[in-house]
């Protein structure tokens, strides 16, 4: 025990030192994730379940990781469930025990690796002739910042020489001396090259970490390990005479290397928020499969890393995370099934090319909230690689865009460090561009025009960064969770949709302490023998509509959603107030069907009050585990018939702004601007909303007050309860009659004794026996084996012995009262043949 006890402590010393969870071997020994309640110790868990305490968890609290030689078993769940059935049993006192503590614990193994969000190279051609003034231009701009980049000039991204205002209108941002200083960009990634001349200038060691190989420096070891770096020159390659320069040439740039090989869930949670006081940006060009198949989302530990972050990260204004969209779209993927883009604490970026054209790849979804430039139209970005003095003019992908994405957010929080993770959200939704292109362009309550396939538009850096200098900062975050809607209804197939609303009053609003939206997440569970065919839609009280899923060709899983949570940006700055409508539909006609299970709705937004808003606790694994939480205002369901569309567009959207290059947009947004309340759409009240409860029964029969469902639930537990009844009154009946049957007392019944006869028995007991009991049948004492013959009482192997046992007529002589009041043998208890015998009771 003692022993124990001081390699722990060492391990904590040790660990405290290097700030970071020593190396694992899975082959060895298994690895135990444990959240604690704040009062314990994480050494007393580790000598109570005998395993050896390895650190904390990144910077999640109160959460650890523990220890124990390989073995085929769940140590820690196996302890904690033992102590639960020994309760139930009361094998153990009521209270409490060191395993109390335990909150979440998850034994670790190793998972695939992330998918990198790039392409495959495409091929690089000219895109005409130069415009001559804008050559004037950029050689110009070039001068006055002193840049000699080679490639600079191939940066269209940065400066479109070719066609006018398709690039991020960045070169005024930097004339105005802001660069990045003083922000720091990590790349969650493959590794970075520190080494490049290109990028070891801004290379910040201290916020770097290698969690493939456990070492300090993240470098490239693998001949593929080349993404991060591309990916971190697009950010921060330094003005120089190498390759070309990044969006935030003089900011700080980190590595975290997580891409190299598998990894854990322990692992990849503090690889999410690593030096989260050091880093203020998380870039990550990564996600699951973008394979139109898989559905994917974060360990409870990783989203837990990642709410640590924007609550606590960059002294409690919040971590910034952006996530690239994915590269799916040739496969219907959409990146509202992949768990990292569809969170409301990342910014997913899309892309597009540099004619502005939506590429083959980029995925499209409710949860986008933004696009800027990457490979298409036979270019890519060109930026630098792997190598001392080593560039490429092939990257692309979503993994390209969202880079720049980040280096916009550098110059953002060079103009305004204290913005928050939200406020950067807020500028993002208000100053994307919209552009020409053909699509489900869609004016939101607020004035901004959405789009699935490109969000809010593309990203300015001019435009955020102006209006970042007077942004008001938003309000602490609040949120409002519905009750568990519960349908359990088929799903029409075609264009015949099943539709459930719910409403949202003010009232409600107003406990939640909820003023304005700006994420809208739906948690669903729908059964079906094709998850592909599926596809669902919400429409918000002003009828704004998110594609919340939309059907996949490949997508072959027979088991639906469970408790899959979608997410949509398209509803920032509504009110909320009004019925809010789910529609699932079947969209192919086929052999595949599927129903509706259940629904919730969680609304999350900007409070009212902030001097009583809390932060939003850390969530649990069993977050959605209330579904038998039957709610008093339950969803009204139908059949809806809805057209098939293809949710194109063909005219401008109203507030296009055709921007030649470098022209500053005239209008500064700002968080207090008013905007025009949301139009509330309210469908026609149906019988369960107007407060008369319908009745499923004719009407003797009562409502209690309650819906049609309810009452189905009601009236069934009572017909069960009865139906219990009447067959326990009929199984007893039956025994009785089955006993009576077996009996032998009316064949072998004493006669009554007369009275005289009854007091010579009372006599010969000496007054100890009651003259009623004496009365008494001998098959009362034979009722003992009632119901058993001797088949049931012996087994074939003991036939040998049957012959010992008496027919009736001895069997009941042996019963018989003796002279002196005893009973016999059978009777005493003894079974030995010793003749003791014991008064009669």
């Amino acid at each position: 025990m003692r022993s124990s006890i001081f390699w722990n402590l060492l391990a904590v010393t040790s660990l405290a030192a290097a700030n970071v969870l020593p190396p694992r071997n899975y082959a060895t020994h298994d690895y135990y994730a444990i959240h604690l309640s704040p009062s314990t110790s994480p050494l007393e868990i580790a000598t109570h379940l005998g395993v050896a305490y390895e650190g904390k968890i990144g910077a999640i609290p109160d959460h650890y990781l523990f220890k124990a030689p390989k073995q085929d078993v769940d140590l820690v769940e196996d302890a904690v469930q033992e102590l639960k059935r020994r309760r139930r049993k009361r094998d153990v006192a009521v209270e409490p025990h060191p395993l109390d503590a335990i909150r979440y614990n998850k034994k670790q193994k190793l998972k695939p690796r992330m998918w990198k969000r790039s392409v495959l190279d495409p091929l690089v051609t000219k895109a005409g002739p130069p415009i001559g003034d804008a050559v004037s231009i950029q050689r110009e701009i070039a001068n006055q910042l002193q840049i000699e980049d080679p490639i600079f000039n191939d940066q269209w991204h940065l400066f479109n020489t070719q066609i006018l205002g398709n690039d991020l209108n960045i070169t005024d941002v930097w004339l105005q001396g802001i660069t990045g200083k003083n922000a720091t960009v990590c790349i969650v990634d493959d590794g970075l090259d520190m080494e490049s001349e290109d990028l070891k200038n801004n290379y910040f060691a201290q916020g770097s970490y290698d969690f493939n190989d456990h070492v300090d420096q993240p470098k490239p070891r693998l001949a593929d390990d080349r993404h991060g770096t591309r990916c971190a020159g697009e950010v921060a390659a330094g003005r120089n005479n190498v390759c070309g320069v990044g969006v935030a040439y003089d900011s700080r740039i980190s590595a975290v290397r997580i891409l190299s090989g598998e990894i854990s869930d322990v692992d990849e949670a503090a690889a999410i928020n690593y030096e989260l006081q050091l880093n203020d940006i998380y870039s990550c060009s990564w996600g699951p499969p973008d394979d139109g198949r898989t559905m994917q989302a974060p360990d409870a530990l990783i989203e837990k890393a990642m709410i640590t972050a924007v609550q606590t990260g960059r002294g409690g204004k919040g971590s910034i995370y952006v996530f690239a969209a994915g590269n799916g779209a040739a496969s219907d993927d959409n990146c509202n099934f992949d768990g990292y883009t569809n969170s409301i604490y990342s910014v997913t970026v899309g892309a597009i090319d540099r004619n502005n054209l939506h590429p083959y790849y980029s995925e499209q979804c409710s949860a986008q909230l933004v696009v800027t430039y990457s490979s298409g139209s036979s270019d890519a970005i060109h930026t630098t690689d792997v190598g001392v003095n080593k560039c490429t003019v092939q990257h692309g992908g979503t993994s390209a865009a969202g880079p720049l994405a980040a280096g916009i957010y550098a110059l953002v929080l060079e103009t305004r460090p204290e913005v928050t993770w939200r406020d950067i959200q807020w500028l993002t939704v208000m100053t994307a561009v919209p552009f020409d292109q053909p699509s489900d362009w869609a004016k939101t309550t607020i004035g901004r025009t959405y789009s699935h396939q490109f969000g809010y538009g593309k990203l300015d850096a001019w435009a955020i960064v102006e209006a970042a200098k007077t942004w008001k900062l938003v309000k602490p975050q609040a949120w409002l969770y519905s009750p568990w809607m519960h349908i359990k209804k088929d799903i029409p197939q075609g264009d015949t949709g099943l539709a459930s609303t719910f409403e949202v009053t003010k009232e409600a609003l107003e406990k939640a302490n909820l003023e304005r939206l700006e994420h809208v997440t739906l948690t669903m569970n729908v059964q079906h023998t094709r998850r592909g065919d599926i596809s669902v839609e919400l429409i918000s009280p002003s009828g704004i509509t998110s594609h919340l899923s939309t059907a996949r060709r490949d997508d072959d899983f027979r088991g639906g959603y469970n408790d899959w949570t979608f997410m949509s940006v398209a509803h920032f700055g509504e009110t909320g107030i009004g019925n809010w409508t789910v529609i699932v539909k079947d969209t192919k006609v086929n052999e595949h069907t599927g129903s509706l299970t259940d629904w919730k709705l969680r609304l999350w937004g900007e409070c009212i009050d902030p001097s009583i808003q809390t932060l939003r606790p850390l969530p649990s694994e069993h977050d959605d585990d209330d579904h038998d939480v039957i709610t008093t205002a339950p969803a009204h369901t139908t059949a809806i018939s809805i057209p098939s569309t293809t949710g194109i567009v063909s005219s401008n959207p109203t507030d296009h702004i055709d921007r030649p290059v470098n022209q500053k947009p005239t209008d500064t947004p700002s968080s207090t601007a008013a905007f025009e309340p949301p139009v509330t759409v309210v469908p026609e009240p149906t019988p369960s909303a107007t407060g008369t409860p319908e009745s499923f029964l004719p009407s003797p029969f009562p409502t209690f007050g309650v819906s049609k469902r309810t009452q189905v639930w009601i009236y069934g537990a009572l017909g069960l309860i009865l139906l219990f009844c009447a067959s326990l009154a009929t199984y007893l009946y039956l025994a009785r009659r089955k006993r009576l049957r077996n009996s032998p007392r009316d064949d072998y019944e004493f006669e009554m004794l007369d009275d005289q006869d009854d007091d010579e028995a009372r006599q010969s007991v000496n007054g100890a026996a009651s003259g009623r009991r004496g009365k008494r049948r001998a098959g009362e004492l034979y009722d003992a084996f009632a119901g058993e013959s001797d088949e049931e009482l012996f087994s074939e192997d003991d036939a040998e012995y049957r012959d010992e046992i008496p027919e009736h007529e001895e069997f009941d002589e042996k019963l018989a009262l003796r002279g002196d009041g005893s009973v016999s043998d059978l009777d005493s208890g003894s079974g030995s043949g010793s003749g003791a015998s014991r008064p009669r009771r």
